[in-house]
């Protein structure tokens, strides 16, 4: 990838869903995804229900980037190489003593190199990248101690009630069938979770789709819940905005496997065909899939050999790391902590949302403006922090593991798709200049974000 980028040079401009193009009113959403798991695990497994009783103050441990270590029971914070920034047992911090007590004196946790390789999940740890499950590691939390407080032994066998409570709430049938407590809550009031897009954003899309340019949506949503959203968001005629529509995709998987693994199928009324595609023909929509199928279609509709495609998405594991490492694509990641860290707000993001979010709205989430993201007080800063010196050492100031990893796999980082579409009208003028990550940490520096 170059230094710099043009979307005018692109050829494709592909985007994902969820937390992307459509942006939700995290409160809300955030209070709704952790009471669908906490409400699974006390009606179907027997957890204690103060789970489901939450403070305001609560919110703060909720913080993207946290890796939950199974085989302690500790959620942590790492940073760029891998060592162990932060951490708390359940919800309690740990201090420098006791991190070094659970990962040794050099603070290294033993899976970073798995993780930060290949980004695969594992029995031994999860790593919460996104909004869809973040409450998921406040709840694990929690869980912890209360397992603690009704003296229990902490293992790893309370994760597979919580992949049970996310399976329940999220699997394909669950919109249909009117499952769970995800969905059916975001059916009956879809005004209180998304954001409509701004007129801006849907001018910006008719424009490039106007000046030849090849319009993809790739979402791992199902047909369903992705056509209630897109109405929302965008209008009942938003299938005209998208040569190309891709749901059920499975991300990571669309980018990594091949195609006998993932074929493409036809859908009809929102079911998947059993039969999957031999090759991909002609635009339209389509479930599930895969990259190479893809680019073949990408070739003819472009007639170029090689096409330039470039993709937005918010999750580093299902959009930015495979994207760029088997697709070879270039990427914008949305980073909404951005906001929250000194990124001003684009006239186009502060106008929608306050047309669209009620006035009373306000906390962890929404401080300041509706969906701004504040440094969380337990685990400060999205992008920097401080190494605290033992024995004499000085503390130091290093990027997150997070930081790293939008240097290493996105060409661009911007905190919505607001400030590209409501910077210019002008495709041409679209010009982006890769985030290398020391001008980032020299930023937020200056910033005062340490």
């Amino acid at each position: 990838m170059t230094d710099y980028f043009s979307l005018s040079d692109c050829d494709v401009i592909g985007f994902d869903l969820d937390h992307t193009l459509c942006r939700y009113h995290l409160k809300e959403t955030s209070r709704l995804i952790y009471e669908s798991f906490a409400r699974f695990l006390v009606e179907h497994k027997g957890y204690d229900k103060d789970l489901l009783n939450l403070t305001p103050a609560t919110w703060d441990f909720c913080f993207k980037g946290l890796v939950v270590d199974l085989e302690e029971g500790n959620l942590v914070k790492l940073s760029e190489d891998g060592t162990v920034l932060r951490a708390t047992h359940g919800t309690k911090d740990l201090s420098t003593e006791e991190i070094i007590k659970h990962y040794g004196p050099q603070r290294e946790w033993k899976h970073f190199n798995s993780l930060n390789s290949s980004f695969t999940r594992s029995a031994k740890y999860y790593f919460y990248d996104n909004y869809f499950d973040l409450p998921g590691a406040l709840l694990c939390g929690r869980v912890v101690d209360m397992l603690h407080k009704q003296g229990k032994e902490v293992n790893s066998d309370f994760w597979k009630d919580m992949v049970a409570a996310i399976d329940h709430n999220y699997n394909t049938s669950a919109f249909k069938d009117d499952t769970g407590t995800y969905f059916p809550s975001v059916k009956r009031d879809p005004g209180r979770y998304l954001q409509p897009c701004s007129d801006s954003v849907k001018s910006w899309l008719r424009s490039m789709k106007n000046a030849g340019k090849v319009l993809l949506l790739i979402t791992s949503s199902h047909s369903d819940y992705c056509r209630l959203i897109c109405d929302h968001i965008l209008g009942k005629d938003f299938e005209e905005l998208f040569d190309i529509i891709i749901t059920n995709a499975l991300k990571p998987g669309f980018f990594s496997l091949v195609p006998q693994q993932r074929p493409f199928r036809t859908l009809v009324n929102d079911m998947e065909e059993s039969e999957g595609l031999p090759s991909l023909d002609k635009p339209g929509w389509y479930s599930q899939g895969n990259w190479p199928h893809l680019h073949e279609l990408l070739k003819t509709m472009t007639g170029k050999a090689e096409p330039k495609v470039v993709y937005f998405g918010d999750s580093m594991r299902s959009d930015m790391f495979p994207a760029s490492s088997f697709g070879k694509w270039e990427t914008v990641m949305i980073v909404e902590e951005m906001e929250g860290e000194g990124v001003p707000k684009s006239d186009a993001a502060t106008s929608n949302e306050a047309q669209a979010v009620p006035l009373e709205k306000k906390g962890k989430f929404e401080v300041g403006s509706p969906q701004q993201l504040l440094p969380s007080d337990q685990w400060g800063s999205y992008f920097v922090d401080v190494q605290r010196g033992v024995g004499g050492d000085e503390d130091r100031h290093t990027l997150t593991w997070c930081s790293y990893c939008i240097h290493k796999y996105s060409t661009m980082a911007i905190p919505s798709v607001e400030h590209i579409a409501g910077s210019t009208t002008e495709l041409t003028a679209l010009y982006g200049l890769k985030p290398g990550y020391y001008n980032l940490f020299l930023l937020l520096a200056e910033n005062k974000f340490m």
